[in-house]
């Protein structure tokens, strides 16, 4: 058995990574800076610099870090130094890239991910329309830690939202990103008040 003590009066560290969906992102700044989310946001990283202004505004640092195939290994390497050592968890808010294993292990604390519950039905991109096409009934999130095998780390929170075959593939992309902001907020205040424990690859969430 593995045991720690944490004092609950010191705030851990969080860093956004984002891509240019900006409703995960703003969910949590805006929760963070109305006192709903005990932390200390440090940054922002994105491999995009649309959302910027939006992150400035909060005041925070914003880092562009551009990903291609061929500059995956330096960016992540970048990332690394304005991450690895300096948070106590990262906080994939719709980051859109792949993070690889050297990655995860270097980078030295946990680091959460949220995505559509489509999956594995729809991988890929468009899920939305893919889904409204074949008159899905529900729709959902799913909030877990990043592991090595990807969308398959220990699962902290979850949540679905019926829908019917009146909504269009848009109505049902913003149905989509009301649960996925709710969800990945939800599973972040469980992490940052210590809730969540990891047994294998499962969790144990004291709510």
């Amino acid at each position: 058995m593995q045991w720690r003590l944490t004092l609950s009066g010191e705030s851990k560290r969080v860093a956004l990574l984002v891509s240019r969906y900006e409703h995960c992102l703003l969910d949590l700044l805006w929760r963070w800076r109305s006192g709903q989310l005990a932390c200390d946001m440090t940054a922002v990283v994105s491999n995009h610099p649309d959302l910027e202004p939006d992150v400035r505004s909060f005041g925070l640092s914003y880092h562009h870090v551009p990903v291609t195939r061929e500059t995956k290994p330096q960016a992540e390497e970048r990332m690394l130094q304005l991450l690895a050592g300096r948070v106590d968890v990262v906080v994939l808010a719709r980051y859109m890239q792949v993070l690889s294993d050297d990655f995860l292990d270097a980078v030295g604390c946990p680091v959460i991910n949220i995505h559509h519950s489509f999956l594995p039905a729809f991988v890929g991109a468009d899920p939305y329309r893919r889904a409204h096409e074949r008159g899905v009934k529900l729709i959902g999130a799913t909030a877990h830690y990043a592991t090595a095998d990807l969308d398959e780390g220990p699962i902290i929170e979850q949540d679905v939202l019926r829908v019917t075959h009146r909504q269009t593939a848009e109505q049902l992309q913003r149905a989509g990103q009301d649960v996925e902001r709710t969800v990945l907020a939800r599973a972040v205040q469980w992490h940052l008040e210590d809730r969540v424990l990891v047994h294998g690859d499962r969790t144990i969430v004291f709510v």
